[in-house]
């Protein structure tokens, strides 16, 4: 395995990679790998000749009062992991060459997609996340790039981009992992205390409660919401940012639940922000 710290090493190695005619599968992230990254690793590893892991904390998706400077970072841990599961290659550039000097071109998405749940209280967040991950396509030109199902909207929104940008990538969905308890795994879960951790799987459990609602017939998309909030205004250490019930497909809010119907959340636990989401497809 080897470490690339520049966007001209980088874009060598894919050339020679193209005209190899290998294929090459890309995880994005920003560091701090857990079982959830790994997961989709392994996804890549199973389709793809090589695979790259970029590892990058891109600070034009965090807003001045977020948590930035406290994200958690370790290279030297993230590339351990990297190796036992076999990576090519660590995509690691330093932000002064991914953001020179007067950088002004960003990539934004359509505000139908971003004016709802994380859009509302992040709104520069998801341009964020679109500009860097623009230019990690450009610069790693993989055939395929894995994301997490926990990350929802994100990865809706990343499929529409490479859809409408004509982006030769294919973008690959995988299942939200969990820890034991039900708490979907997240670099931010570090920040909880061992309270807070009790209380984080307040989300899981209100999600479930939810699904047992409509596999019982309740379909007033309302009435599962309110069961939602009242279940989580139960934990004193929660406060909800959003719940939202929609439209798998268009993010559309529903008050009659759907054959394909999209349950996510936001909440906070003391000062750390979680979320969480289940599709429910009344065809299974």
């Amino acid at each position: 395995m080897k470490i690339i710290k520049t966007i001209e090493e980088m874009k060598s190695i894919s050339r020679d990679i193209y005209f190899d005619k290998k294929t090459m599968g890309l995880v994005p992230t920003m560091g701090y790998l857990h079982e959830g990254h790994k997961s989709l690793i392994a996804k890549a590893k199973e389709d793809n000749d090589l695979v790259v892991v970029s590892i990058f904390v891109n600070p034009t998706q965090f807003a001045p009062e977020e948590d930035l400077e406290n994200y958690p970072r370790d290279l030297q841990r993230d590339a351990k992991i990297c190796e036992e599961l076999k990576v090519d290659y660590i995509f690691h550039p330093k932000e002064g060459d991914m953001y020179r000097e007067n950088f002004s071109t960003f990539v934004v998405p359509g505000e139908n997609m971003t004016d709802i749940m994380c859009g509302v209280t992040r709104p520069a967040h998801f341009k964020g996340v679109c500009t860097v991950l623009t230019k990690i396509f450009n610069i790693v030109s993989p055939q395929k790039a894995y994301f997490g199902e926990k990350d929802i909207q994100q990865l809706a929104i990343v499929k529409r981009m490479v859809e409408d940008m004509n982006f030769d990538i294919d973008i690959v969905g995988c299942p939200i992992v969990r820890e034991d308890d039900g708490l979907a795994k997240s670099s931010r879960n570090t920040y909880l205390d061992s309270s807070q951790r009790k209380a984080a799987t307040i989300l899981r459990k209100s999600i479930l409660r939810a699904k047992e609602m409509i596999d019982s017939g309740e379909k007033d998309a309302i009435r599962v919401q309110a069961s939602i909030i009242e279940m989580i205004e139960e934990e004193p250490l929660a406060k909800i940012d959003y719940i939202e019930i929609l439209d798998f497909e268009t993010f559309e809010r529903l008050k009659i639940i759907q054959k394909r119907t999209l349950i996510s959340m936001a909440v906070y636990i003391g000062k750390t922000r979680l979320i969480d989401n289940m599709v429910i497809d009344l065809n299974d």
